[in-house]
């Protein structure tokens, strides 16, 4: 009942009140879109940080690790070779995995593209949308 009287109201109202109405309700919706994209990016770029200090834990954990696996590797090996040679041999397979592991991760970072707020992109489509639509009423 209410929303029809104030539909009622709206119509006696003139074309320069409706679009003064229209100018208002504009500004406080891009407001509150950029209060969204903000809130939307705080929390991305929180979980972005707090995943990317685990990973820089763990990456220092395996370092420590992969260093006593190293020096177990080439003590493994200078029983077969030289000691010079085994350390060489282990230094090769390094390298020939970690050029597989950088290549990899290269073209998945190309593939992810860009963190994009797409929740906000979506709510301004249709904020645009629904402005298009208020302005051909208020035009009528």
């Amino acid at each position: 009942m209410a929303e029809i009287r104030h539909l009622e109201d709206q119509r006696q109202h003139s074309i320069g009140e409706l679009v003064k109405d229209l100018s208002r309700e504009t500004s406080t919706l891009v407001r509150q879109e950029v209060e969204l994209a903000k809130v939307e990016v705080t929390e991305t770029a929180r979980e972005y940080a707090t995943g990317a200090g685990l990973i820089a834990v763990a990456a220092v954990l395996a370092l420590f690790a992969f260093g006593a696996l190293t020096a177990a590797a080439i003590a493994a090996l200078a029983l077969v070779f030289e000691l010079w040679l085994a350390a060489l041999i282990v230094a090769g397979a390094y390298l020939l995995v970690g050029g597989i592991m950088g290549a990899v991760g290269y073209s998945r970072f190309k593939r992810s593209g860009t963190p994009v707020p797409d929740e906000t992109v979506e709510t301004i489509r249709e904020d645009v949308k629904w402005l298009k639509e208020k302005t051909k009423s208020a035009t009528r």
